[in-house]
């Protein structure tokens, strides 16, 4: 396994006008784990995910990719890196296949040759449970099939590290239980996951390490019960009358 992070942001602004998204943030993930992000809605927290895939430049600071600055790099050359995303709300390519739509990610996103390619949707089909509908429209699929292709689209691309965004938003108990599954698996595998989430009780089912967002800026970094105890989470998170 890799010695120090393999992804970070280092003292990263992101500022809209006079609005500060990200205020200063340094942020860290080491190969293998599995980071939680949570906070109220505005505190930064897809902004943060949006500057680690590159497809939001920050206004000052720096990105890390094993070591290497890839500040400049965009999402698709990221991509290939291996920094994978998978977002809220899936926008598959609806007129194609479930298994099209990851070979796309797999040879355009991922930059893998033909053979390697099918080889890597045939193993991640099979992962998320897509496999009996490979041959489906992806616009016939239900709300749990669109997110199980979002997640196997960027697993398709060979990902070292896994920005997943709310991508159990929409889902019942039930439903989000089985996404759960899914991700504690690839966790085991060594993937490294920043996952945002609201449904903080599924969150931490999976994640080791927990990091709450306010008004851009990170208020506690830690162990998740730990975390969810610390007054300045209660009251950004939950509100002040829980507090």
């Amino acid at each position: 396994m890799e010695s120090g992070p393999v992804l970070e942001a280092v003292g990263v602004r992101r500022t809209f006008g006079a609005l500060a998204a990200l205020d200063g943030v340094d942020f860290a993930i080491a190969a293998g784990e599995a980071i939680g992000i949570v906070g109220p809605n505005g505190a930064g927290k897809t902004t943060l995910l949006s500057v680690l895939a590159g497809t939001m430049a920050p206004s000052s600071g720096e990105i890390r990719f094993r070591g290497r600055a890839v500040t400049r790099s965009g999402a698709s050359a990221r991509s290939r890196m291996g920094i994978g995303r998978a977002h809220q709300v899936p926008r598959p390519f609806g007129a194609m296949t479930v298994f099209e739509n990851c070979f796309v990610a797999a040879s355009t996103g991922g930059g893998l040759r033909r053979r390697a390619a099918y080889e890597r949707c045939i193993e991640v089909l099979e992962r998320c449970r897509l496999r009996d509908v490979a041959n489906r429209r992806a616009d016939t699929l239900g709300l749990l099939g669109r997110k199980r292709l979002e997640l196997a689209r960027a697993l398709a691309t060979d990902p070292v590290v896994l920005l997943l965004d709310e991508i159990g938003a929409g889902l019942t108990d039930a439903e989000a239980a089985e996404l759960v599954v899914m991700i504690k698996a690839l966790r085991d595998s060594g993937l490294s996951i920043v996952w945002i989430e609201h449904i903080v009780h599924v969150l931490v089912q999976v994640v080791g390490r927990l990091v709450c967002m306010d008004f851009g800026q990170i208020i506690a970094d830690g162990e998740p019960q730990e975390v969810m105890r610390d007054a300045r989470v209660v009251d950004a998170y939950f509100g002040s009358a829980a507090a």
